[in-house]
């Protein structure tokens, strides 16, 4: 007997039986085909798609592979994000804003990340820094020991986020992230973050090395706290976390190393828009420590 997948005809297919991301991307295909002016085999020529694959990608059954989405969305003159549905894609204010920072450069993208940072009313500007001040770095780069030091030399309270984001929880990071997942994580991470700003208007904030998977949290940090990102060789960062017993998320790889490496590269854009940078494994704990003395209390124009 039939299945009701062997019985689907054209845009007849029971509708029960349709993937939801599957129907999106058809009426966004079909929606932009109509915007265009374009017939359905027209663009089915343009993309050097039959017209029946084209007409089953826009009813919701044709689970195309990338390399067709790419071709259809040439026909389009659209980008891929378009297709699939990226929310900067999602309204004409979205499409123009999108125009204009095309191709820009990062020195560009900084001032108007900023600007409008100013203008929403989140900060983002140095004009009177904030004596709050977030350390930030993979793990292993010593934001614990430098951050409690710090936060003694000043007098101000030290936070350690992690800690903060476990008593959110009532478990640890580890539990957290085993039981519930990494974007329930996510979100204890920006109510602890949220809370610490709230509470503490002086303060040093050691924070967890992902800080900057979630670009709204991230975000967040840089408007209300002088940001220092502290570097490290990989091999310090492993030998620290080693001496540490905690090699999270790096337990499960026998390529421990190479993976450390792949998350420090893959994070290194974003630690660096922090407003100072501090190589911890350039000198030993003390000197160390003096630099970031001298670097936060010039920035906050307090004595030495």
């Amino acid at each position: 007997m039939p299945t009701t997948r062997e019985l689907r005809v054209g845009g007849d297919a029971a509708e029960e039986d349709k993937n939801p991301f599957l129907v999106g991307l058809g009426e966004r295909v079909r929606a932009l085909r109509s915007r265009r002016g374009m017939t359905r085999k027209a663009v089915a020529l343009a993309a050097d798609v039959s017209e029946r694959h084209l007409a089953n990608l826009e009813y919701g059954i044709g689970n195309v592979s990338v390399l067709v989405l790419l071709q259809v969305a040439g026909a389009l003159q659209c980008a891929l994000a378009e297709l699939i549905g990226d929310v900067t894609t999602s309204s004409p204010e979205w499409l123009m804003i999108r125009e204009l920072l095309e191709n820009r450069d990062e020195a560009t993208l900084h001032r108007v990340r900023v600007a409008v940072g100013e203008m929403l009313g989140t900060g983002g500007g140095n004009a009177a820094r904030s004596p709050r001040v977030a350390l930030v770095g993979l793990r292993g780069a010593g934001k614990s020991t430098l951050g409690q030091k710090l936060a003694d030399d000043l007098g101000y309270p030290f936070v350690e986020l992690s800690r903060e984001i476990e008593k959110f929880a009532g478990c640890s990071v580890s539990e957290i992230q085993g039981l519930y997942g990494q974007n329930a994580y996510r979100r204890y991470e920006r109510r602890a973050l949220e809370e610490a700003i709230q509470i503490y208007p002086e303060a040093v904030i050691a924070t967890p090395g992902g800080i900057v998977s979630d670009a709204a949290t991230f975000n967040l940090l840089l408007a209300h706290c002088t940001t220092v990102w502290l570097q490290a060789d990989p091999e310090d960062h492993m030998k620290r976390v080693t001496a540490q017993g905690d090699l999270r998320p790096m337990a499960a790889s026998r390529e421990a190393m190479e993976d450390l490496k792949g998350i420090l590269a893959g994070r290194a854009a974003f630690y660096s828009k922090a407003e100072f940078k501090l190589d911890t494994s350039a000198q030993p704990l003390e000197p160390t420590f003096q630099a970031l003395r001298r670097t936060v209390r010039e920035a906050l124009r307090l004595p030495e």
